[in-house]
């Protein structure tokens, strides 16, 4: 059993260049790793709490300085010399010291970093592979590299709000390799970039995750814009590549009305706008299409559309066991967007997984807005057998650093990319369409 003897901290910046933590967790063995934490710009009301210091002079409040003294002397306190079963154990002593019901204490921040600092180091004495100690956690044996969701356009908070949704992605549904998916995804972002220059008179300047921010003048004509990259490309929409939006609409909704395009829309004429998304183009999955509240559309919507879409919820879910749960009850979605700083620790992430899967579910592993070079969520994303991977675009190195992580993986085990996961799923690889190798 692993015994701590270091456990240290410090402040970082991440992609946006704003502070996160990362924290450094030695053992007895001689096993020394670090892990740090990403941030996010679209959050739901019921994510773990996100420690900042609040001091106006320095980085305009969120300044982590608290949480990592929290690792270097509450946590270390704690954890120095103990010896711990496991990642679990671990979880639990970091869950108690907290207290509070969101992590308001410690910091969301603080305690993640500590847990897969934990892991990693945990990983490194086991003479285990990352990605195979992650799927020990969760005791599942992976054979497949998770499908890739590459953003393409953004929108909403990840970009300047041009239009009201967040993100449009491509889905290359026949790839067999990631190797060959980046590939076709680098191919369609450079020809999107020169589309957008041509249409807009626009450099290719990018969001938070990497995606283009062309001025489209509405939700529409952006989807319609990427549909136009994959035809004009030569990739057939439905067979060869399909969409995902992430609509993120809880950023546009008053309590009452969706504001999408200038329009006001009640949750009725939100869920038929985007039953026409789904009949008007490739999509495969729309994530977060209703506010985290909106419960009671949330069914009307999986009820229409769930048999042909992934109904993707994330601000809903908050990979949030609870909310996981209510939503497995009332049949509100039919996938789960795993982000494990929602919840703060591998453990309860892990158990969120296993619920959505108890029920049938998709799961999508995604990383957030404000990203670190760190890779170690490309092996979970592999370790817990995502469905897909949502990692931004295909620039940015702290996005590169997710996708060369999972072609050393892809190299190292010889896994091909899974099975589209959802309504085109059916026909990959049996007829209709070509794979792409």
């Amino acid at each position: 059993m692993p015994t701590i003897n270091q456990l240290r901290a410090r402040e970082i910046l991440d992609s946006r260049g704003r502070p996160t933590v990362l924290a450094t967790c030695g053992l007895v063995g001689g096993a020394l790793a670090s892990a740090s934490v990403p941030s996010g710009a679209s959050t739901g009301s019921a994510e773990a709490w996100e420690l900042r210091d609040y001091d106006p002079t320095r980085y305009k409040g969120l300044g982590c300085r608290k949480a990592v003294a929290n690792i270097n002397t509450l946590i270390r306190d704690l954890l120095y010399g103990r010896t711990v079963s496991g990642q679990t154990e671990l979880d639990t002593l970091l869950i108690e010291l907290d207290g509070s019901l969101n992590k308001s204490r410690l910091g969301a921040n603080a305690i993640l970093a500590v847990s897969v600092a934990f892991a990693r180091a945990h990983a490194k004495e086991s003479g285990c592979a990352l990605y195979r100690h992650f799927a020990n956690l969760l005791g599942v044996t992976p054979e497949t590299m998770p499908r890739l969701a590459i953003n393409l356009f953004s929108g909403g908070k990840h970009a300047g709000g041009q239009v009201s949704i967040q993100d449009v992605l491509l889905v290359p549904i026949r790839t067999a390799t990631i190797n060959k998916t980046l590939e076709i995804a680098r191919h369609l972002y450079d020809f999107a970039a020169d589309l957008i220059m041509s249409r807009y008179g626009m450099r290719a300047l990018v969001a938070d995750e990497g995606g283009l921010a062309p001025p489209c003048r509405t939700a529409e004509e952006m989807v319609a814009l990427a549909l136009e990259v994959v035809r004009r490309t030569g990739f057939r929409p439905r067979e060869d590549v399909a969409l995902a939006i992430d609509v993120a609409s809880a950023h546009f909704f008053d309590g009452q009305h969706y504001r999408l395009n200038g329009e006001f829309l009640r949750g009725p004429a939100m869920i038929e706008r985007l039953e026409k998304w789904a009949l008007d183009y490739p999509v495969v999955s729309i994530e977060d299409g209703l506010a985290e509240d909106d419960w009671e559309h949330w069914q009307l919507l999986c009820r229409k559309l769930g048999a042909s879409v992934l109904i993707l919820g994330d601000d809903l879910l908050c990979t949030n066991v609870d909310r996981i749960r209510k939503a497995i009850e009332t049949k509100a979605c039919n996938a789960l967007l795993l982000k494990v700083n929602q919840v703060g620790t591998l453990t309860e992430a892990a158990a969120a997984c296993r619920l959505a899967r108890s029920a049938g579910w998709s799961v999508t592993v995604s990383v957030r807005s404000g990203e670190t070079e760190d890779n170690w969520v490309a092996d979970l994303a592999v370790g817990w057998k995502a469905d897909y991977f949502k990692n931004g675009s295909i620039t940015r190195s702290e996005r590169l650093a997710k996708y060369n992580r999972l072609l050393e993986i892809e190299e190292e085990t010889g896994w091909p990319v899974s099975r589209v996961c959802g309504p085109l799923g059916g026909s990959e690889g049996t007829s209709g369409g070509r794979t792409l190798l």
